[in-house]
Formats: C-alpha cells, sequence, structure tokens
C-alpha cells in the first residue's frame, strides 16, 4: 500500500493534538461505553483475540471479556491513560491507517472513532493485514437522526466533546467497506437512552430498543474479510435423517452427487414403523463404491439424528439433506459452491423463490414460513427467508464451535433448524439464501405436526428473542 498523502497526515495530526489535551470522559460517557460494552461482549467470543482501533483511555476494552486485548490510539496521552486503566492489555501508539502489527486478531473493534479517520477505505484496507479468514470486523457508529441532539447534549455535559469529523452514513460504510475487501454480515441498532435514569434506561434499552431500531443511537455492523477461494476442493459429509422413508432411500444414493474431493453419505434412522432400516443396510451393501455410513437414533426428533450425524462426519463441509427428497438432490452443488467459493459460510435452502409443486406445501405452512423468516430476519440482522427448509450446510469447523457454544440458546429445537441458525447468528457468519426446486413427496407422509411444532417453534423464536435481541 502507498504512504500516506500529506492531507491524511495533517489531519490526524489534528485528530492527535485534540485528543491530547482533551479531558477524560464524564460519567454520561463511561455509562454509554457500559452499555456498548454489554453488546460486545455477545457479539465476541471469550476467547477471543481482540484489537481495538481508536481505543482512546481504554473504556471499552476494560468491559471486554476476551482472552486478549490489544488496543490501539494515535494520542499518546490517551495510551497513557489506557495502560493505567487496563495493565492486562497491550497498547500502541498508531493510527489505523498506517497500522503495524505482527499478529491477526480473531475481532476487530472500531466503536464510534470511525468518522475520526482521515482515509477510511485505507483503514478498512490495513486492517486486512491483521485478519485471517475468519476475522470478524465490528464497526459502531451513531445514527444520523441524533444528530440535532447532539450540540445541546454537548452543551449540558451530557456528550463529550469531539472534533470536527465525518458523518458518514450506514450506507457510505457498507461502501467502503466493500471496497475494502470487506463483506459486511449483520447490522443492527441499540441503545435508545444512552444516560442513566434511575433504572428506566435498562427498561427502555433492552425491551423497546429492538422494537424502534430506526429511533436507536448507535449502529452495528459486523463484516467478514473476503477471501479468494482456496485451491484445494474440500471433502463433503451429508447427513441423511431417515423416518419411516424405506421408498426414498435408494434414490438417495443414486441422486445426490460426488462433490469436492470426496462425499460421504451419513444415514441416521430414527425409530421407524416400516423397513427404512433395512433399506439403509441394503443400500450400503448394494453401492461399495460410494462412502456410507449407517447408523440408528438413541434419541429423538431430526436435531437429535443431525446431530448424532454430524459428529460421525469427516468431511469439510457438512450438509443435510431430509430423506423425502422434497429439495432434490441434484441441487446440492449449489450449496456446495457457496461455500467452497467462500461467497459465504452457512447456505440456507429457500422453498419460497421459484414455483413449487401443487402439493409440495399447504397455504398455512407457505403462511408460517413467510412470518418465519421475517422474524428470522430482525432477528439476526442480515436476510433469511425460508428458515425451516431442511437443507442447511456449513464448514465442519464452524459447526464445532456451534456445538461448543450449544449451551447459550439451550438444547431444546427438535428439528435442528433454529439450533444452527441461531449458533451461525452468535458466530456472526455469512448466511446466504440457496432458492431450491421444492417438489412433491413421492412416498410417505410427513412427520410434522402443523401446530404442536408450530407452538414449539414460536417458542424458541420468542427465548432466541431474549439472547440476541431484548437483552
Amino acid at each position: 500500500m502507498s504512504a500516506p498523502t500529506e492531507i491524511t497526515e495533517q489531519h490526524l495530526a489534528k485528530i492527535r493534538a485534540f485528543f491530547d489535551t482533551v479531558p477524560e470522559p464524564g460519567a454520561a460517557a463511561r455509562h454509554y461505553r457500559a452499555l456498548l460494552a454489554r453488546y460486545y461482549n455477545q457479539l465476541i467470543p471469550a476467547g477471543a483475540s481482540v484489537l481495538e482501533i481508536g481505543c482512546g483511555s481504554g473504556e471499552l476494552l476494560a468491559h471486554l471479556h476476551a482472552r486478549r486485548k490489544v488496543g490501539v490510539d494515535l494520542s499518546p496521552r490517551q495510551i497513557e491513560l489506557a495502560r493505567a486503566r487496563v495493565p492486562d492489555a497491550e497498547f500502541h501508539v498508531q493510527a489505523g491507517e498506517t497500522l503495524q502489527l505482527a499478529e491477526a486478531f480473531d475481532c476487530i473493534v472500531i466503536s464510534d472513532t470511525l468518522n475520526f479517520a482521515a482515509d477510511v477505505q485505507r483503514l478498512f484496507e490495513q486492517l486486512q493485514s491483521v485478519a485471517h479468514a475468519d476475522t470478524r470486523l465490528f464497526v459502531n457508529f451513531h445514527n444520523s437522526l441524533w444528530r440535532p441532539i447532539f450540540l445541546p447534549a454537548t452543551w449540558l455535559g451530557l456528550k463529550s466533546r469531539q472534533p470536527q469529523s465525518s458523518w458518514l452514513a450506514g450506507s457510505d460504510i457498507v461502501n467502503l467497506m466493500q471496497l475494502a475487501g470487506w463483506s459486511p454480515v449483520s447490522r443492527q441498532a441499540r441503545v435508545l437512552l444512552p444516560v442513566p435514569l434511575l433504572g428506566l434506561d435498562l427498561l427502555v434499552n433492552r425491551w423497546l430498543a429492538p422494537l424502534l431500531q430506526w429511533f436507536c443511537l448507535t449502529l452495528f455492523i459486523a463484516a467478514r474479510p473476503v477471501r479468494g477461494a482456496a485451491q484445494s476442493r474440500p471433502s463433503v459429509s451429508v447427513i441423511i435423517p431417515a423416518r419411516n422413508e424405506a421408498g426414498n432411500i435408494a434414490a438417495a444414493v443414486s441422486r445426490t452427487p460426488d462433490m469436492g474431493a470426496g462425499t460421504e453419505l451419513i444415514f441416521v434412522e430414527g425409530h421407524s414403523r416400516d423397513d427404512t432400516w433395512e433399506q439403509i443396510q441394503r443400500v450400503q451393501r448394494e453401492n461399495p463404491g460410494r462412502q456410507i455410513k449407517i447408523m440408528q437414533q438413541t434419541g429423538k426428533g431430526k436435531g437429535d439424528a443431525v446431530r448424532l450425524g454430524f459428529a460421525a462426519a469427516t468431511g469439510d463441509i457438512l450438509m443435510i439433506l431430509d430423506a423425502d427428497l422434497t429439495m432434490p438432490p441434484e441441487e446440492l452443488p449449489k450449496f456446495y459452491e457457496v461455500l467452497a467459493s467462500g461467497r459465504a459460510e452457512f447456505a440456507n435452502g429457500v422453498r419460497l423463490v421459484y414455483p413449487m409443486d401443487k402439493e409440495a406445501m399447504q397455504f398455512l405452512n407457505l403462511c408460517a414460513n413467510k412470518t418465519f423468516g421475517l422474524i428470522f430476519t430482525w432477528l439476526l440482522g442480515q436476510p433469511v427467508k425460508d428458515t425451516l427448509c431442511g437443507t442447511k450446510v456449513l464448514r465442519r469447523a464452524h459447526y464445532e464451535k456451534i456445538a461448543a457454544n450449544r449451551a447459550h440458546f439451550g438444547d431444546f429445537d427438535p428439528f435442528g433448524d433454529f439450533d444452527l441458525l441461531f449458533g451461525a447468528a452468535k458466530l456472526n457468519l455469512k448466511i446466504a439464501d440457496v432458492p431450491i426446486r421444492y417438489k412433491e413427496r413421492t412416498y410417505g407422509t410427513t412427520n410434522i405436526q402443523r401446530w404442536k411444532h408450530g407452538w414449539l417453534l414460536l417458542r424458541m423464536v420468542m427465548f432466541a428473542a431474549r439472547k440476541l435481541k431484548f437483552t
């Protein structure tokens, strides 16, 4: 990268001079920082390494639960204060535009300081040097709607005095991220009441802010680095939960294509009343050229079957294929290419784009699926059109992190769809919707009980909302 321009250096000198003389933040500013830290601790895994750009006096880093904390700021005075406040962290006097560190971090944070940057695109480009493939960049900044409020708030001492700065909109930041090789993953708004007010601020920020996102003070954007596709082709494990699906087993094998460096099929039979298990054993014997593993559940439910299959999988990429074959196995390579190319980290099947077979989905089920799609788009901060399509695809390394963090949401999803989506959101994985042609069943009847399972799914959404939004 070329050296910073004279204009960049002049701007950084002005910002440095300002923060070398500005007093420490007041009680209102410290309260606001504690609020931000609460949200960041939901986004950042406790075992992560964190780099904060523009860390100031270390107020935010002091509250984070990360394993390793590193802060950079261009003001020597602010770094001196930060070292005293957070003695277990590491600090450097540097500007983000000229960042020079010799390690890569799991998470990079820019909190309310992006508008002070001399060259935001250059800053984002420089951060690539301290990022690995799974690094997440988190940026939070003020909503433009609050701009008229800031001047009187500064007069009243509720907001710290600031140097002259930019006022970037969310669309500007997303564009600059993309120009610098970062792909936005999710976006959410937080904080309606940034000052303490006899406990009312806690109620407003927890219960009202998620419902009034347009009016929130602070916007968060999570992004991931764009990396080129790896030269090697990852291997695949296709997990096929099967209960009362005897007539579909042979077709599941013959119609599932080989993908990548190798494809193993893992059948998990779940207490069938027909001869599904016998058919699974038969197709394994009759297809010695395919990698086929077979097992029977001891627990109940599709979610349990998926977890059992994932635990036995050896492929780099894990896929779920429902044994009813309403999602045609021939479409699995589309999911594979999304992950193998690096365009996303979680591929979610969508049945609601293309016309579907006449008897493939009843009208009430269609309405429920569309409703859940809208709710999840709001919950996860990124578009998810069809939450209940059985085909979901992710890398085994990411699944292992989801499984390790399962206690955060609880182990109560009998289908496995929500468990994976919530876990992916917690890890800030990039989710891509992959439209498929949804077909009618050719054998058997659905195992879904519309009203019973619909109520259960709604309860799971309400529980997850408390973990993801109403916090």
